[in-house]
């Protein structure tokens, strides 16, 4: 059966294209929500053509399909995935591929929110010294301070922090590993470094159950902080510092970015803190910018009514 060839092919978006464990996680939802569609419709894959898969997207927005619907981004990242999947079944098992010029709906770019300045810092200045408190503000620095991906951030470990001195000053930073495994280093200002030394002397020692542990971030029982507990941490500050809107940690790597732009910050650098293979995904970023100074352009400028 052409199915057996999933475990293969997950294999090969970890292994050979070195996709993230959530990442693989999503092309696996995919897939499975289309063997779902072929189930019920009494489909196999050789019968799939450019029609059916046609007839597949309308189902995924709801036509005949209600527990499956979903949004125009989600079903752009399922034809992705067909996509994927059927090169690999065309390249490694000589299967026909019927998704050559099957292409995701094009999706509106939208702006990333990013917070101001004052929010991030009613955030990040909620303060408490019991355990939790001190991990907490130090994974809320850390997100705002390098800008990372909440997954980068909670697969640091302990030897990820480094101390270099540099012409007369030490110079903190963290070891960070990107989509794709790509390392990079990004420095860590005082504001942040604070933060941390506190969580590693005040808290982390307690929560650590055993010495073998290098996880940077722990949670109360001496494991790993998981991804869903860090957007919990993220949310319940926000809530805590009055801010209405929805703040998820891409809000702070959001934010990161667009201060840093604010600031001056040449663009190239700012890709390169936050991982971006390309400037072009950077550049979104400048949008808000511009939009900025246009606000204030409007409302203070005689000239601009």
């Amino acid at each position: 059966m052409v199915s057996d060839h999933l475990t293969d092919f997950f294999n090969y978006l970890s292994i050979e294209k070195g996709l993230s464990s959530n990442t693989t996680a999503a092309y696996r939802r995919d897939l499975e929500r289309f063997f779902h569609y072929l189930s019920i419709n009494q489909l196999n894959l050789s019968q799939i053509t450019p029609v059916e898969l046609v007839g597949y997207t309308s189902w995924l927005r709801g036509r005949d399909n209600t527990e499956f619907k979903i949004g125009e981004s989600s079903i752009a990242r399922n034809v992705i995935s067909l996509r994927s999947y059927f090169s690999y079944l065309a390249n490694e098992h000589n299967y026909q591929n019927p998704t050559l010029n099957f292409h995701p709906p094009k999706i509106p770019k939208r702006l990333p929110k990013a917070l101001t300045v004052e929010q991030v810092m009613n955030i990040l200045e909620i303060s408490g010294d019991d355990l939790i408190s001190l991990r907490d503000r130090a994974l809320l620095e850390l997100l705002y301070a390098t800008g990372a991906r909440v997954t980068e951030i909670i697969n640091l470990n302990t030897t990820d922090i480094s101390t270099i001195n540099n012409d007369n000053s030490q110079v903190t930073t963290i070891r960070v590993k990107g989509k794709g495994g790509k390392e990079r280093v990004v420095p860590i200002g005082s504001f942040g470094l604070t933060a941390v030394n506190d969580y590693l002397t005040r808290s982390r020692p307690t929560l650590c159950k055993v010495l073998t542990q290098k996880a940077l971030f722990l949670n109360q029982r001496g494991g790993r902080l998981t991804r869903q507990s860090a957007w919990s941490v993220v949310a319940n500050r926000a809530e805590r510092a009055g801010l209405a809107e929805v703040v998820t940690p891409h809000s702070m790597r959001h934010s990161f970015a667009t201060h840093l732009l604010d600031g001056g910050a040449d663009i190239r650098v700012v890709q390169e803190l936050l991982g971006h293979a390309s400037v072009t995904t950077t550049q979104i970023y400048t949008l808000i910018t511009i939009d900025r100074l246009r606000e204030s352009y409007a409302s203070a400028h005689p000239r601009s009514k």
